[in-house]
């Protein structure tokens, strides 16, 4: 270490580095980066804001009613391209148990299903 500054060279856990500079309080790797953990607050939050006014009007109470809210939440983020990617994007990024954490609501793990889903075919199940 010379000042703020650590020399480093060799394999690290996510690749190989052979010489460079780290400064000092850098966040070198992480599960999620800040730009990724932004994106997933951003998307959780609209998600939880769709969630929180389609609960007018589908009961989370039952099984059939959180499968309701998660199909209309699901078509809701498909009808806006911008959350649609930040969603589908945060998801790859975050995985499903980050964006799980970041959702409070008896239907998010319907609306996850959903959303990869619709990820891995394009499309959500009906």
């Amino acid at each position: 270490m010379t000042g703020n500054y650590y020399d480093q060279s060799g394999i690290f856990g996510i690749g190989s580095m052979s010489g460079g500079t780290i400064e000092g309080g850098a966040k070198v790797a992480g599960v999620i980066n800040e730009a990724e953990q932004q994106n997933l607050d951003e998307a959780a939050a609209e998600i939880q804001k769709l969630l929180k006014q389609l609960d007018k009007s589908y009961s989370s109470n039952t099984t059939t009613g959180k499968m309701e809210l998660a199909m209309e939440t699901t078509k809701q983020i498909q009808a806006n391209p911008t959350l649609l990617a930040r969603t589908l994007s945060a998801l790859q990024a975050g995985g499903v148990s980050a964006l799980e954490a970041a959702l409070n609501h008896p239907a998010a793990s319907f609306v996850i299903g959903a959303l990869q889903d619709l990820q891995s075919t394009g499309k959500p199940q009906a």
